[in-house]
């Protein structure tokens, strides 16, 4: 949808940010891993999986001081996102931050982000 005006203020910048804005569609997707981040449970997940680097969930559980059922569902959302994956040793299901995590998203956004809220 291309909404006209009669006339903008400054042409060149409105084509710049036209060019440099996300698609609808890109920034949809964005927003959509964002909210899966958007959960303190979830987030205390990724710092302990970076921390660690793979915790099996009851491990989790214990470290973060929370119940194996809430650990488990916030594990099933960042894998259901991409976020976190799995590795089976016998029984034990041992979970782990995707190869594909963004880095920088988790070591300069995320402590950035918590050192500007505190």
């Amino acid at each position: 949808m291309t909404l006209q005006h009669e006339h903008p203020i400054d042409a060149d910048a409105v084509e710049q940010a036209r060019g440099a804005v996300p698609s609808a569609d890109e920034t949809a997707r964005l927003a959509g891993l964002l909210s899966v981040m958007a959960d303190p449970l979830r987030l205390r997940i990724v710092f302990a999986l970076d921390e660690t680097e793979e915790l099996c969930v009851g491990d989790l559980a214990l470290a973060l001081d929370v119940s194996e059922d809430a650990a488990g569902y916030a594990l099933r959302l960042l894998r259901a996102a991409g976020l976190v994956v799995t590795r089976k040793h016998g029984r034990v299901v041992y979970n782990r931050l995707s190869p594909d995590f963004p880095e920088p998203l988790l070591h300069y956004c995320l402590r950035e982000l918590i050192k500007i809220t505190a």
